[in-house]
């Protein structure tokens, strides 16, 4: 069975009865099809960056801090579903799939020990769910949020700003609006092929369409 590797957005957590359904739905899946959770920052996130801002620390620090924070929201979404298992290490990863548990990857000791990416903010949870997939053979990476994928202009900021449906990578990254993945996703999925789609947490249920191989609400971003 082929992994599906999930970044939960720490902008779901502004819904806290919205991500509860949305764990116990993924727990549901995580029966049917092989799920890892990868979590985003969100707020925690956020105060690294008023941190930084106020002490102008150094990449390196501030991008650890960073990862830290993805290590507290997945513990967040740990405790809102029990049924989950928090994992660490690759090895302890693929132990816990074959088990079919849905999977809560904390990235710290690995990303601190490889430290395989650009120390800067140009890299958040979406680069780093995208590293994971391709260190463990995924499929497919969904990055879930709470739009309904990558969109022509803001759409928290216009009213009728565009989605669309389908993008390359190539032609993502030479969008001049700011999207709903970071600055150096693009250049990252065109050096690891995956397929990605930016998807609604809000709407669970297109989540499944897509682990069901249908069409549904979202942005397919290819790595062409």
């Amino acid at each position: 069975m082929a992994l599906t590797v999930l970044k939960l957005g720490g902008s779901l957590a502004n819904n806290p009865e919205k991500l509860r359904f949305l764990m116990e739905k993924l727990v549901e899946l995580s029966s049917q099809y092989l799920l890892l959770i990868v979590p985003g920052g969100g707020e925690f996130a956020d105060t690294v960056r008023s941190l930084d801002t106020r002490f102008n620390l150094s990449p390196k620090a501030a991008h650890r801090m960073a990862i830290l924070a993805m290590d507290q929201y997945g513990l967040l979404l740990a405790d809102l579903s029990p049924k989950t298992t928090v994992v660490r290490t690759f090895e302890d990863t693929k132990i816990s799939l074959k088990l079919s548990n849905l999977s809560i990857f904390l990235p710290s000791s690995i990303m601190f020990s490889e430290d395989p990416l650009e120390n800067s903010w140009n890299i958040t949870s979406d680069s780093i769910s995208l590293y994971i997939a391709h260190r463990l053979g995924a499929q497919q990476v969904l990055l879930i949020t709470d739009v309904d994928g990558v969109f022509e202009s803001d759409p928290k900021q216009q009213y009728g700003a565009k989605l669309i449906d389908k993008i390359s990578a190539n032609q993502l990254s030479k969008l001049s609006v700011r999207t709903s993945v970071d600055a150096a996703f693009s250049g990252l999925l065109m050096k690891w092929p995956t397929v990605c789609y930016v998807v609604n947490g809000l709407f669970p249920e297109r989540i499944e369409t897509i682990l069901a191989g249908k069409k549904t609400l979202s942005t397919l971003i290819t790595n062409q």
